[in-house]
Formats: C-alpha cells, structure tokens, sequence
C-alpha cells in the first residue's frame, strides 16, 4: 500500500513538473515575439496600406524565416531614421530594419550595433535637368515673407503717419496740413524719414500727442527695420546663392548652393561636412518639391532610392548626377548584446553569397529606369 503511494506522489510530482516546464516553454516562446521597427523609403521599405515589401523586408523576412524568429511590425511614420534608431537604444523596439546607413556616428552610440551589410549603395545627388533662368533667381525678392513684410511696413507708416496728422493738424498747419491727403502724406513721410534715422528736421511734431506717438514708433521702427532687413537678408541669400549658372558636374560645384536634405537622414551627415547652404525637409517629397522649384540647387540622398523615385515619377523635369558623394552600407540596427547578431549576420551573409540580394535590386531599379 505504501508502495502504490509513493508512487503515484512520483507520478504527480513528473506531471506537475512536466506542466511546468510546458508553461514556461510556452511563456518563454511568446516572449521571443520581436518588435521590429521599419524605417526608410522605398525601394527598401514600400507601404502599401496594410501590406510591407521591399528590399529591406524581404531581406528581414528571409533572415526571420531561416532563424525561426516570430515578430510584429512597428512602422515608423517619419523617415527620420536618427529618430528611428533612438527607439532601439532606448529599447522601445528590439529590431530596426529599412536602409540604415551604417555611419561613424551611428556606430558611436553605446546602446546601438549593427547586422552585417546586406546592401552597399553610395549616396546621389537629384539636380533639375534646366538650369534656373534669371527670372527665377529674381523672383525670390517676390516671395511671401519679403512681401508681407513689405505690405505691413508700408501699412504701419500710413498708420503712424496717420495718427502723427490728427495729433498735429490743428497747431502744427506748416508741418501737416488739415487736408486729409496732403497731411496724411506728410506724416507718412515723417515716419518713413524716422524709421530710418535719416533725420531730415523738415518736419516735426510739436504737441504732447505727436511727440508721444513719434517716441512710440522711434521704438517700435527698431523691430521693423530688423523684420524687413531680415526678410531682404534671406531672399538676398537666396538669389547670391543660385546666381551662379554654373552647371553642376562635380562634388566641388556645390559649394555655397543651397542643397536639400531629408532631416535624420545620412545625407544630412554627408552635407555638413560640406560647403554648402542646407536645406532641411521633412520627407523626400518634400525636399525633391525644393529642386522643381528652385529653392534648392541639388537634393542629396540614397542613390537607389533617387533612382526608383524617378522610375515612378518620369515625367519629372529631373535627373541624378553623374557623380557620387560617398559608399553606404545598409544594415539592421538592435539593441547591443543581442543574442540575434551572429544568426542574422549568417543569414544576410549566405543572402549575398546566393545572389538574392542582387537579383533582388535588380527587379526593382533597372526595369524602365530612366537614364541618369
């Protein structure tokens, strides 16, 4: 009797054990789901609606599927891929995947590494295929910011000038008459001389009124000069800067343009280190937006990427230049001490050796690409 007991506790205590280990297998197993984040611009990352594809993804799916890896998507909504690569340092998501560039400062951040290179690309620069005309170089001086601020100046002159006459038309007929217009004219006339400190002393208010109202704009003229002044600064900025019809054929014809770049992006990094004025979009569609009309002189980004644009947007009066600025190597980001790393590198290695990759591109940048 004692026997069957001690045995079936034996059995109860191996079913309760197995149940256990089963439980924390299971747990274990659910927790292996990754969140991987995806970032980029096509042909890399393509999104349509509910359905990801691309280079990137395919790349990742197959590096998923050969490691028995299970995941959910995080798509990032910005194309800022420093903003993108933050949240795998501060852990928000376990993978990062899309073009990563793989730059010095990238490699710099502590909680961040790198996968091996699945994609080596060199960065381009988007020109308009016509060179900008005099008329749109002058027509910067006609923009929105130096007309409104021209608009409110004139508006604010005739308000002072305004109010300097109905101070000063009773007691002061000599300096502004009592006719409306004439007076109204003259007063202006005194603001303008005024605010720009010209001090011509032909006129001159005389009453506690006019003198209040003068010493008021004595000060406020101060804040408009440097409105005006800064508005004339930027569009004089603008106009020096494209007033070079100078083609550009080489790296060194960028110096001092204005040349766009997508904020967070590794051409971002590339044109710091040059002589250039930058221009910081928020998406590409916005920087190419910048070369159509002629704010920028040039829009520096990820070659492939610049190509397959192209490729679905044809009809662009755009083109690549016959020059590159500097390699690139994609890779996947995550979190540093990943027990993934050695796998997925394995895996994106055997991918290259295989031809996938290439075969990969191929399909998705040379068919119907318009010459650069």
């Amino acid at each position: 009797m004692i026997r069957h007991i001690k045995a079936w506790r034996i059995t109860i205590q191996i079913t309760v054990a197995t149940l256990l280990l089963l439980g924390n297998f299971a747990t274990a197993t659910e927790q292996k789901r990754l969140k991987v984040g995806v970032a980029g611009s096509a042909p890399f990352v393509i999104n349509n609606g509910d359905e990801l594809h691309g280079i990137s993804i395919e790349i990742w799916e197959s590096v998923a599927s050969d490691n028995n890896l299970q995941y959910d998507y995080y798509p990032h909504r910005s194309v800022d891929i420093d903003k993108a690569i933050d949240s795998v340092d501060k852990g928000e998501i376990d993978l990062l995947i899309g073009p990563i560039s793989i730059t010095s400062k990238r490699l710099k951040i502590q909680g961040v590494n790198f996968t091996q290179p699945y994609f080596f690309a060199k960065a381009g620069v988007l020109l308009h295929k016509d060179p900008p005309t005099l008329f749109d170089r002058v027509k910067v001086f006609f923009g929105k910011a130096v007309l409104s601020s021209v608009v409110v100046l004139i508006s604010v002159i005739f308000t002072v000038g305004t109010l300097i006459w109905l101070a000063e038309r009773r007691r002061n007929e000599d300096n502004f008459p009592r006719e409306w217009a004439s007076g109204i004219a003259n007063g202006a006339w005194f603001a303008l001389v005024t605010l720009t400190t010209v001090g011509y002393g032909d006129k001159a208010p005389i009453t506690r009124t006019g003198r209040l109202i003068t010493s008021t704009w004595m000060v406020i003229s101060l804040i408009a000069v440097s409105s005006l002044t800064a508005g004339l600064a930027s569009a004089l900025t603008l106009f020096l800067s494209g007033a070079s019809e100078n083609p550009i054929h080489h790296p060194e014809d960028l110096k001092q343009r204005r040349v766009a770049v997508v904020k967070g992006s590794s051409g971002s990094e590339i044109a710091e280190d040059a002589d250039v004025i930058l221009v910081v979009a928020e998406t590409l569609d916005d920087a190419v937006q910048l070369v159509l009309n002629n704010d920028a002189a040039a829009f520096i980004f990820d070659r492939p990427a610049l190509r397959y644009y192209l490729k679905n947007h044809p009809d662009l009066p755009l083109k690549i230049a016959p020059f590159t600025l500097a390699e690139e190597t994609y890779g996947f980001a995550f979190k540093t001490g990943s027990h993934l790393n050695t796998p997925m590198d394995v895996s994106i290695l055997e991918l290259q050796r295989s031809g996938a990759v290439e075969t990969l591109t191929t399909s998705l940048l040379t068919k119907d690409q318009p010459t650069d």
